[in-house]
């Protein structure tokens, strides 16, 4: 009998949707399953066409559609999804001609390097098949003039000032993204290691310099755009340094636009009148650990 030698499952990652063809001689045995015993992620989504004379079926899904997940490491953003064979019972419910198989199905985009977005065939092998495309986010941390409206040319600054700051990240055709500042260090040298050096941010978003009795810094609330995170911090010095020069370190992250903020992700400032800690968008539970200095996730 003839045996398919092409591949049984390809994936295309493209910008906010992934392609899923898969051949209906999944197992290589020449026996074709039936495509409606095939559906994607833990949806069930059925497919979205058939091409009779190949033997395919297509199916087509945003990435977040059809109960995908999304994971957000340090340096990329996963999307996960399942490819299901589910076999219909024979007509003799004694017996079973087919086993049900799971097609674990991945998308990554990295957050940080400029990587070629070609999709990538997976090496098959039974029950499991993975593959990964890649897009590009560029971040940016830029002082503002006063009404931001334009950058600041740095003419330096006097303490009673204020640093008005604006992160950005480019998304170009990307899914719609939400920003976050995760953290931001003051130093007197580039990097976050040296000493002395002055947590600004913390705590997986919590503007810590704001709770200081004699400070006003805070995240500015509503967002311009959810790509976009604009915050104020009064201008400070390291006492016992006469260097006039200070390095801020910011760790910026990006999370999809339509995923709740939680206390991984999260933009709080502290409001002295309410005596509390306030997010720019979510409920203010997400900001409870900004006083607990305790955010991480459970293990």
């Amino acid at each position: 009998r003839a045996v398919s030698s092409q591949q049984p499952v390809t994936v295309q990652c493209q910008e906010a949707q992934l392609v899923v063809t898969v051949h209906r001689d999944l197992f290589g045995t020449g026996r074709l399953v039936n495509a409606a015993d095939l559906t994607l992620g833990p949806a069930a989504c059925k497919y979205s066409s058939l091409n009779p004379a190949q033997n395919t079926v297509t199916f087509v899904a945003g990435l977040h559609e059809c109960g995908s997940i999304v994971q957000v490491t340090p340096d990329s953003l996963i999307y996960r999804t399942l490819l299901n064979y589910d076999p219909s019972p024979a007509s003799n419910p004694l017996i079973i001609r087919s086993n049900p198989a799971v097609v674990p199905i991945e998308c990554h985009y990295p957050r940080r390097e400029n990587v070629s977005s070609k999709a990538i065939q997976p090496t098959w092998a039974p029950f499991s098949s993975t593959l990964s495309a890649e897009e590009r986010l560029v971040f940016s941390l830029r002082l503002m003039n006063e009404d931001w409206s334009a950058e600041r040319p740095f003419t330096g600054f006097q303490l009673g000032d204020i640093l008005n700051l604006q992160a950005e990240v480019n998304t170009e055709s990307h899914v719609p993204l939400r920003l976050f500042v995760d953290s931001c260090v003051a130093a007197l040298s580039p990097g976050t290691d040296s000493s002395p050096h002055y947590a600004i941010v913390d705590f997986n978003g919590c503007l810590v310099d704001g709770r200081s009795d004699d400070t006003s810094s805070a995240f500015i609330t509503p967002r311009p755009r959810e790509d976009m995170l604009r915050f104020r911090i009064d201008v400070f010095r390291f006492a016992g340094d006469a260097r006039n020069l200070i390095y801020i370190t910011c760790h910026l992250k990006v999370t999809p636009a339509d995923q709740a903020p939680d206390p991984l992700n999260k933009a709080c400032s502290f409001n002295k009148a309410r005596n509390t800690w306030v997010p720019v968008e979510g409920s203010r539970e997400i900001c409870s650990c900004c006083e607990t200095g305790n955010c991480e996730a459970p293990a």
